[in-house]
């Protein structure tokens, strides 16, 4: 028998149908073809966080219901997945499942899953939005939650009546919302429903592409929001980088770039950092913070293939401020010790 060194290998010799989801920053299915890509270790992880890939494997049969695992990967100085971690997986699997990882499970053999090393739990709201994902693809109804929340943002319950919604109903909506016309009710909810909710919605749609009149409706939820709330919108602008540049030159001007909002924008936003423009306000707020969190925040976006030859090149540019000179200089002092 040939041996089994992927983790597509393992799920197409079990005869299985799978799809790859990233579950890092923010909850979108990768293309088998790149992941193929990715495991042969021709390409590094697209989107990397604090030095892993962090994955959901949805597997099934026809007629089964769907088996998943989600994975907590280590990368490599490259980003490319660290061959070792990945085997170890593996061996796993075939000691607890042998070539079918659909079988019954016994109680012994759950436990010994379980606790393997590369197990993660993702956030709940992560876990709704990906839920929600899984449910359409696989052709599955909708959660029990899903008639409340199209009830509430359709106004035919009380604005009031917010606290019977679940953050699963929600993730329905925004994800079926083209499938059945929801876009109407969902950009009215912005607009009029409990705070609550217009916040539980931005954590939805924050993880899906949205069309031009959605993301126009987030970008002036934005300018109208209060300052506590603002970066729930500036995330939910994650798919429209030209709009949420124009966001985030917005706080850089209110010296609003504080520590929580380059979090944000490092976990959602990263792809609005492309800009040159964009990327040197983000620098150079970053710069204000102390030396370690610069650090980690550089570190991390630093490994996102997108951005990182940007970045090496940002941190040789000889008209960076002085600010961010020193903070480069505690950077490099750090990696050498």
């Amino acid at each position: 028998m040939t041996e089994v060194i992927t983790l597509s290998q393992f799920l197409t010799t079990a005869n299985t149908q799978f799809q790859v989801y990233d579950m890092g920053r923010r909850v979108q299915p990768i293309d088998l073809a790149a992941f193929h890509q990715i495991e042969s270790l021709a390409t590094p992880y697209p989107y990397p966080i604090q030095g892993h890939a962090q994955l959901a494997l949805v597997f099934w049969r026809q007629t089964q219901a769907p088996y998943i695992w989600f994975l907590k990967l280590p990368l490599d100085e490259q980003g490319l997945l660290a061959p070792a971690p990945r085997s170890q997986f593996i061996r796993m699997v075939l000691e607890a499942l042998g070539q079918d990882p659909t079988q019954q499970l016994s109680q012994e053999q759950q436990e010994r899953l379980a606790a393997n090393p590369f197990n993660f739990t993702p956030s709940q709201e992560k876990l709704a939005l990906f839920n929600a994902l899984v449910r359409k693809q696989l052709g599955q109804q909708a959660s029990p939650q899903y008639e409340f929340a199209v009830q509430y943002l359709s106004g035919q319950v009380p604005a009031s009546a917010w606290q019977h919604l679940g953050l699963q109903g929600l993730a329905d909506v925004c994800v079926r919302r083209d499938e059945f016309d929801h876009l109407g009710p969902i950009m009215t909810g912005l607009e009029l429903a409990a705070p609550e909710v217009q916040i539980a919605l931005c954590q939805c749609l924050e993880h899906l592409s949205l069309d031009a009149s959605l993301a126009q409706k987030i970008a002036a939820g934005f300018e109208q929001a209060t300052p506590q709330n603002k970066l729930y919108y500036l995330r939910a602008l994650a798919s429209r980088p030209e709009l949420a540049r124009v966001a985030i030159a917005s706080l850089a001007e209110q010296a609003r770039l504080d520590a929580d909002a380059l979090i944000a924008i490092a976990a959602r936003n990263w792809t609005a950092l492309e800009d040159d423009a964009c990327r040197l306000n983000y620098l150079e707020a970053l710069a204000l913070q102390p030396q370690g969190f610069f650090n980690q925040i550089f570190a991390d976006i630093v490994a996102i293939p997108g951005l990182r030859g940007q970045l090496l090149a940002d941190i040789r540019n000889p008209e960076r401020s002085s600010q961010l000179s020193n903070a480069i200089g505690g950077l490099f002092k750090a990696t050498t010790a």
